[in-house]
């Protein structure tokens, strides 16, 4: 199997092996099926027709990884990436880019008139496969327009880009792991915001919990309270200006553990902006100033 195929089954390990610590998780009851979050309007599927042909061709280049075409259909990219609006000579990052699969997808959509930041932590020896298959995934000549940011995210330069500068950040399917590890997240809201041009998108994909559970199933099942993410985001100046229900799963009660029903959870897909008339404000007030 070449590296290039193994990319999703490596993905897959990064999140189980950060995860080991809580797996004496045992299954709770089964729930009643909850409404999603109504924070705002869910905005529907985008029908295939009218996915930009640029996300089409992406998605559909041969070149693409194997392992990471299998992940399409439970993760639909065409989706994400035109709700968030991706768009070729864009300047976006990836944050907590793991393997790489939403890397790849970005880099392809920019085009070599755009720039991708595809961005972790740096990996410890017992992650090793990862940060090598990460490193050989961007060695791709379709990824050249891929800078590799290998930094903690404590790192006062999280992201090495000029000031609003940024059209687009994604979090795909890992603000839960910053939340439920501890990793100082506040650092990485303020990074992405301070990146971000006024305007600029900062979306996060992620699985629905429980509604009122906060953060307490961020380390068992993998999953957050999309409420709770909301106002964690929006502490950073942050304003939620859209969501899409494209991901989903009504069948999800909530309660099943990702890594068993991989595709097939429940997810929400938020859209939040810099919002220029009321930034400085909600950071001033933040800061006691």
């Amino acid at each position: 199997m070449t590296t290039r195929m193994r990319t999703g089954n490596a993905s897959l390990l990064f999140s189980i092996t950060l995860a080991f610590a809580a797996f004496a998780w045992i299954s709770p009851a089964r729930a009643q099926i909850q409404p999603a979050a109504t924070s705002t309007t869910e905005a529907a599927p985008l029908p295939e027709a009218q996915v930009p042909a640029d996300i089409t061709a992406a998605i559909n280049s041969p070149e693409r990884p194997a392992a990471d075409k299998a992940l399409d259909a439970g993760r639909r990219p065409d989706q994400i990436l035109a709700f968030y609006g991706i768009k070729p000579g864009m300047k976006v990052a990836d944050i907590f880019a793991g393997g790489g699969y939403m890397t790849e997808l970005l880099a392809r959509v920019v085009g070599p008139s755009g720039t991708v930041y595809s961005q972790n932590m740096p990996f410890p020896e017992k992650f090793k496969q990862i940060g090598d298959e990460w490193n050989q995934r961007l060695k791709e000549p379709a990824l050249k327009n891929v800078v590799q940011v290998s930094k903690p995210f404590d790192a006062p330069d999280l992201l090495p880009v000029p000031p609003e500068s940024l059209d687009a950040v994604i979090i795909h399917l890992n603000y839960h792991d910053m939340v439920g590890f501890k990793l100082p997240r506040e650092n990485v809201n303020a990074a992405v915001f301070k990146a971000l041009k006024p305007g600029g998108i900062y979306g996060i994909v992620d699985h629905s919990a429980q509604a009122g559970t906060g953060d307490t199933q961020t380390t068992t099942l993998h999953r957050i309270d999309e409420d709770f993410l909301i106002k964690d985001v929006e502490k950073a100046g942050f304003k939620l200006a859209g969501a899409s229900s494209a991901l989903r799963h009504p069948e999800d009660d909530r309660t099943w553990l990702v890594f068993k029903h991989r595709g097939q959870t429940d997810r929400f897909m938020l859209k939040f902006t810099k919002a220029p008339a009321m930034a400085s404000a909600a950071i001033g007030s933040e800061a006691g100033e």
